[in-house]
């Protein structure tokens, strides 16, 4: 987990530094001061990537160390299966289109398109998360 703590920590740090130099530049260059959506979007994004750095930094302590974060590990360590991925669902196709009409509609700001986007979100994230669900009676 160090790599993908250091990742984040590299995006935070990136997030607050570019986000103070945004703010200073815009202060001195323009006539109406600091531009506030811009540097609440960079501090926004450096904070974004404390908290998932944060989560995985403290993930990271209570499991054993995968084998691509020891330094003898060997390459046999790390076979085996990784998971089970779904061949030909098509619950991922219509869940991206629940989220594009949910951003249109959020564009729009259409209460009846909100509304149904939100159904449709429903609907989608249950359907892909129960696609293999067979009951608590079934084997």
């Amino acid at each position: 987990m160090k790599d993908e703590v250091r990742i984040f920590d590299i995006v935070m740090i990136f997030g607050f530094v570019v986000a103070i130099g945004y703010a200073v530049w815009t202060g001195v260059a323009t006539r109406d001061g600091v531009e506030p959506v811009g540097t609440v979007a960079l501090l926004l994004t450096g904070g974004l990537a404390l908290v998932a750095g944060s989560y995985i930094r403290f993930a990271g302590r209570r499991l054993e160390p995968r084998p691509e974060d020891r330094e003898e590990s060997d390459i046999e360590e790390g076979a085996g299966e990784l998971g089970f991925f779904s061949p030909g669902s098509y619950w991922p196709v219509a869940l991206a289109a629940a989220v594009a009409f949910a951003g249109i509609s959020l564009a729009y700001f259409y209460w009846w398109m909100i509304i149904t986007a939100i159904a449709l979100l429903i609907v989608t994230v249950g359907g892909l998360l129960f696609e293999y669900h067979s009951g608590p009676n079934k084997q």
